[in-house]
């Protein structure tokens, strides 16, 4: 679902867009559309690589991991037993 919303661009931005556009047969919103994904694609995946190499080591002095995740998964397990099951009535 598109969302409408309205920008300000300068003459010079406004040209070069419409340029674009009509060499790619597109129109001047599928090509700013096209940017701006490119935009958040490059920032998104900085800032998720900025958050790894900041929790790079956060667990390194830790000697019980085996053992928390195998509780971890003992309780998961615990969990999917856990649930009720669905009655199904036959015929």
């Amino acid at each position: 679902m598109m969302e409408r919303t309205q920008i300000y661009l300068t003459q010079e931005q406004s040209r070069a867009v419409e340029a674009i556009a009509a060499q790619r047969g597109q129109t001047k919103s599928e090509v700013i559309r096209t940017a701006i994904n490119r935009f958040l694609a490059e920032n998104l995946v900085s800032e998720r690589r900025t958050l790894m190499h900041q929790a790079a080591g956060i667990w390194a002095d830790r000697d019980d991991l085996p053992q928390f995740f195998e509780e971890l998964r003992q309780e998961l397990n615990r969990e999917s037993v856990d649930e009720p099951v669905e009655s199904v009535s036959i015929g």
